[in-house]
């Protein structure tokens, strides 16, 4: 019986395949790298605040925690009522915090022996985060809180309702930065730029706003209003880009 030389030529053919088709990769693999240039790029752009944030707090200490929350609660209310009437949405006007918690005098101790502590009252503390979209009238109202009852907080945060401008701005201003930083280390290592191979954006954080900062007693009721100053918001961006070298 004449040998099978056709099934023979067949699985000799099929098992030669991987490796006929692997050549390709092994080629891709050998082939060097493409030269690039990595480089980043910072951008920056200001604007002027056009919304505040602020922190107003009502503490109150009383014999009860009822008295203290009463007393709290009228405060507070008188408050939220003048912040109402003065411009301020409901949207813009959130609870923060609130707390009561009771308040201990810790007696000397007698014969080197540690004596109890002694309940004395009790403390409420209330408070309410405020955004200003007018911010001709912060002073008057941070002056007003004082006066109807806030006796703590006074945190300022100037901010931008739509900021996306300002970003869009510091973007193209980091890509142009990475753009320069890449032709002056090309011209140095004697090379030409050539294509963007990739470019990627890092995390976009404004930069830290100017904060008013004061701890407002209830003194600050018979001054003027509260001079404010809003400043400008910096908004930076970075971006990583690589450069293709030309050969």
């Amino acid at each position: 019986m004449a040998p099978n030389y056709t099934k023979t030529a067949f699985l000799t053919a099929f098992l030669s395949l991987p490796l006929a088709a692997s050549a390709p990769l092994l080629a891709q693999e050998n082939q060097p790298r493409e030269a690039v240039i990595n480089v980043s790029g910072e951008g920056e752009s200001a604007l002027a605040p056009d919304m505040a944030v602020v922190n107003l707090s009502v503490v109150k200490q009383a014999k009860t925690a009822r008295e203290a929350l009463d007393e709290n609660n009228k405060a507070m209310n008188e408050v939220l009522a003048a912040l109402k009437k003065s411009g301020i949405a409901d949207r813009d006007l959130q609870t923060s915090g609130f707390s009561i918690q009771p308040q201990y005098n810790y007696p000397q101790p007698v014969d080197n022996q540690p004596q109890p502590p002694q309940l004395i009252g009790y403390q409420t503390s209330n408070s309410v985060t405020v955004r200003v979209r007018d911010l001709s009238k912060l002073g008057e109202i941070i002056d007003q809180s004082v006066t109807l009852g806030i006796n703590q907080g006074g945190d300022i945060q100037f901010t931008n309702d739509k900021p996306e401008a300002a970003l869009e701005a510091a973007r193209k201003n980091a890509v142009a930065n990475a753009i320069k930083k890449a032709k002056t280390l090309s011209e140095a290592a004697g090379v030409k730029v050539g294509r963007i191979v990739e470019i990627s954006e890092n995390v976009v954080r404004p930069m830290p706003q100017p904060v008013y900062r004061a701890t407002m007693m209830k003194e600050a009721s018979d001054a003027a209003a509260v001079p404010v100053q809003g400043g400008e918001n910096s908004y930076n961006v970075t971006v990583s880009v690589t450069f293709a070298i030309e050969q």
